[in-house]
């Protein structure tokens, strides 16, 4: 296949192939920009072709669209973009598929007889919600039974701003500083008021801890005192043994004492003595030493038992308040100044509050001028939509019908990005008949020209790549049916339009015309799709037009009407 220029201007819509869905065992097709038609004999397998799309799209797998006999089938769409639209850029990120520049996006689905499916993208496995993520920027259906597009409500308040040219971006700006103007005022009410409910066990708390006055380390201080206070206690009686041993008159050290006294005066006589005296020199000493170590650390461990108590007391004390408030100990000081700080938050939370109020007001009023404004420049574009909605319609046959977009303040409940305001196309078919909402009062031929005259009167940017009509023209003719192909000629021209019609006056206007025919062999029946050479396209339009038996007069008029298109 010849790949399309990517200097073309339009996205759209350039290869289809079918592989084993109902009556279609294979078919590949090529599209090309601006309007292509499909036509063929009632039967013929048009519907196979919309279902096959629409499998691809993400419509739920069918296993009954598997052709009889085969195990498995597939259809394959290939889309080239001159420019990507921003949103399938982004699903595309999200889901972490690459695709390099000139490169198509081709979409895949697998579909098996027992009704199992695959979905790919580029050949990258993917869930099926991302193909159904993408189709709205891909193609766009309407047929009768039509409930997506322009029929569905939750997308006209869109449509409206794209006709009056913006999208409301400072609206929604305004809305984001406005709603987080208001959580922020929101939070600091709920902690002001948790705050007061509490203000009383706040003081109680404070007070207590004010008496208690906690010093960060005193814990450990005092754990340590009453630990050697205790040693004291056990060693008290063993110390009073050692004082009456190193103090009293028969005690070892007084013996030694006088046994240097004695020794010392003899010690001359004999160098032995000498050395005596000396060894028991030392020997006093160092029972000196020992007495002045034993005595310093009696006095380390003297306690005294009310200064014990005191010491007790307070790590009780501390120990208590901590699990109280669910801290440790030495936590307690920023527990205190903690409480502090809320019940000064308190006193001073009316006036940060008026702060917030102030803000939030401010916000909240910036958004309503906003959304106020954005209100009048959609009212004023739903006046120039329906004018130009009404230009649509008698040309269409739609005479008897009025058409009025609907601009609806919500409640402030219902506010948001998107301004203040409701929006949806109604209809009226008959006069004096009230406006209703268009699938609901519109039959499937009415319905499908309502939104070709929409589409038309809208002539919206950033719609789908491929726009397909489908039997738009079922039940008219003539002139209805001439103006039909006129329009949808005039959409196709900046982009993609596909159109399956049984009308001659629509079948003339397309720059592509494909021809869906059944044949059987034997037992077997399968479905064709041939892109027409001018001769042929000209003898299909004259069959459209005489029926089975083609005439020279259909001829001629099928010349007239190619020659008018």
């Amino acid at each position: 296949m010849a790949r399309i220029a990517l200097e073309r201007e339009a996205n759209m819509l350039t290869r289809l192939s079918i592989r084993n869905i109902v009556l279609i065992e294979a078919l590949d097709l090529e599209f090309a920009g601006g309007l292509g038609v499909l036509t063929g004999e009632t039967g013929a397998g048009k519907s196979i072709l919309l279902d096959a799309l629409g499998l691809v799209l993400g419509n739920r797998a069918d296993s009954g669209l598997v052709r009889s006999g085969e195990e498995r089938a597939s259809v394959t769409a290939s889309f080239e973009f001159a420019h990507w639209p921003g949103s399938l850029r982004q699903s595309l990120d999200q889901a972490e598929i690459e695709i390099e520049p000139g490169e198509p996006l081709i979409l895949k689905r697998q579909l098996r007889a027992d009704g199992g499916s695959k979905a790919f993208v580029n050949d990258q496995p993917v869930g099926v919600a991302l193909l159904r993520e993408l189709a709205p920027t891909l193609v766009e259906i309407h047929g009768q039974h039509d409930d997506r597009g322009l029929v569905n409500a939750r997308g006209h308040r869109q449509l409206l701003d794209r006709f009056a040219g913006g999208e409301g971006e400072g609206v929604a700006a305004a809305w984001r500083e406005w709603r987080t103007a208001r959580d922020i005022l929101e939070a600091a009410q709920a902690r002001v008021a948790q705050a007061a409910e509490d203000r009383d066990l706040l003081v109680a708390y404070v007070e207590e801890l004010t008496a208690l006055a906690p010093e960060p380390g005193e814990e450990e201080e005092l754990a340590l005192a009453r630990a050697t206070m205790q040693k004291g206690e056990k060693l008290a009686e063993d110390m009073a043994d050692l004082d009456r041993l190193f103090q009293g008159s028969d005690s070892a050290l007084a013996s030694l004492r006088t046994a240097a006294r004695k020794l010392d005066r003899i010690a001359s006589e004999h160098p032995l003595l000498e050395e005596a005296l000396a060894a028991l020199d030392r020997a006093v000493i160092e029972a000196d030493d020992a007495e002045e170590k034993v005595r310093a650390a009696a006095e380390a461990l003297s306690f005294d038992p009310a200064e014990l108590d005191r010491i007790e007391t307070r790590l009780f004390e501390l120990r208590a308040a901590a699990r109280k408030h669910g801290c440790q100990a030495d936590d307690l000081p920023a527990k205190l100044a903690e409480m502090r700080m809320a019940l000064d938050a308190i006193e001073g939370g009316s006036e940060e509050l008026a702060r917030l109020e102030a803000a939030a007001a401010s916000a909240g009023q910036t958004y309503r001028d906003q959304a106020e404004a954005l209100h009048a420049t959609r009212v004023a574009a739903a006046v120039r939509l329906d004018e130009a909605v009404a230009n649509e319609l008698a040309p269409l046959k739609l005479d008897a019908a009025r058409f009025r977009t609907a601009v609806v303040e919500m409640p402030e409940d219902r506010w948001g990005a998107h301004g203040m305001d409701q929006v949806e196309f109604l209809i009226s078919t008959n006069p004096g008949a009230p406006f209703a909402p268009l699938a609901k009062i519109a039959s499937g031929g009415e319905l499908s020209r309502f939104i070709l005259a929409l589409k038309v009167a809208l002539a919206e940017e950033g719609g789908a790549a491929t726009v397909i009509f489908d039997e738009i023209d079922r039940g008219v003719g003539g002139a209805v049916a001439s103006a039909i192909g006129e329009r949808l000629a005039r959409l196709a021209s900046a982009g993609q339009l596909l159109a399956v019609t049984h009308s001659p006056q629509v079948a003339a206007r397309g720059t592509r015309h494909y021809m869906i025919a059944k044949s059987s062999e034997g037992t077997v029946t399968r479905t064709s799709v041939t892109l027409l050479s001018e001769a042929q396209r000209k003898e299909e339009i004259a069959r459209m037009l005489s029926g089975a038996e083609v005439t020279d007069e259909a001829r001629a008029q099928a010349d007239r009407l190619l020659e008018r298109a």
